[in-house]
């Protein structure tokens, strides 16, 4: 699978906050993918969101190798 496959299929999984999202911060986020669960660094899809731990989020972009934007995956 070449590089711009493995990007563009993070794009719309699920994963789940372990460091908090927000203006300002970099947090992290745990994402199921190739078979286990990977750890990603992590921006808020919207500028001004800010998203707790524990969120389940939904993968925007991905920006290799380990960078995401996410945005909350439920209404709270």
């Amino acid at each position: 699978m070449d590089d711009a496959s493995m990007d563009s299929s993070m794009v719309g999984l699920l994963g789940r906050v372990t460091g908090t999202i927000g203006p300002g911060l970099v947090g992290e986020v745990i994402v199921r993918i190739r078979g286990g669960a990977e750890h990603f660094l992590a921006h808020p899809a919207s500028s001004k969101e800010r998203i707790d731990v524990g969120t389940v989020v939904m993968v925007m972009e991905h920006l290799p190798p380990r960078t995401v934007y996410v945005t909350a995956a439920y209404d709270s």
